[in-house]
């Protein structure tokens, strides 16, 4: 009898001691209100909201760290437990990660200061002009492959502080539709959207290590949450984000 109850513990023992670990996964972000951005001592957002709904849907343990978009992006790419967001997927990017989307939608748009006149029917009319943008990110690598002269800088919003101090001519812009962030920051009539030159979706980028049958289950809460309307209270709930802030 003690025997068998041995057997039977030391068949317990081993089951706890093989069973595959909870799955984790370590997420970041960068500060691009109102997708994400640290509210108090809590990361929230557009983004972080639909990103924390596929986790818990998902049954997936999570930690998010708000950090510079290059430092953000890095990460997800060296650590093989790590996906980072709202990353717009582009050709360049696609093999590199596992993807969960799309999460969200914006306009790449040229700003320009209020007053001035530019000759801007396209993009090309642009390589006239210097043009601002936040280091290392989609617009920026765009551009540059482009061969326009950029001016990036660390903070996206520091551009349009450049543009009123007139450092640089046009700041090359991710804005969503009806997005009252510059109106926050008191741009209001300052800072005017001179061309929109591209329309982009953005996704949760995973490391290639990230397994697949993870990614599906994530791409699986996602769709679920398109289709019971939790996507798109989850966008209304910031339609007045920039009114509340103020």
């Amino acid at each position: 009898m003690k025997t068998t109850v041995l057997a039977a513990l030391l068949a317990v023992a081993c089951a706890w001691a093989w069973a595959e670990p909870a799955p984790r996964l370590y997420l970041t972000t960068e500060t691009s209100a109102p997708y994400s951005m640290r509210e108090g001592d809590r990361v929230t957002g557009i983004g972080t909201d639909m990103v924390r709904e596929i986790m818990v849907r998902s049954g997936i343990a999570y930690s998010i760290d708000l950090l510079p978009w290059k430092r953000a992006y890095t990460a997800a790419l060296e650590h093989k437990d790590a996906c980072v967001y709202s990353t717009t997927r582009t050709p360049e990017r696609e093999p590199h990660f596992k993807w969960i989307g799309p999460i969200g939608e914006a306009e790449w748009v040229l700003m320009g200061r209020a007053g001035r006149r530019f000759d801007v029917r396209t993009l090309d009319d642009a390589r006239a002009y210097r043009v601002g943008t936040y280091n290392g990110d989609a617009r920026d690598q765009f551009l540059r492959a482009r061969g326009f002269n950029v001016d990036p800088a660390p903070n996206d919003l520091i551009n349009p502080r450049k543009l009123m101090m007139d450092r640089i001519d046009l700041w090359a812009a991710s804005i969503r539709r009806g997005s009252l962030t510059l109106d926050r920051l008191g741009y209001t009539g300052k800072v005017v959207p001179v061309l929109v030159f591209n329309r982009i979706r953005v996704y949760l980028a995973c490391n290639r290590a990230v397994p697949d049958a993870l990614v599906a289950r994530m791409n699986g809460s996602l769709e679920a949450m398109e289709h019971d309307g939790t996507s798109r209270a989850i966008v209304h709930k910031y339609d007045d984000w920039g009114v509340k802030s103020r």
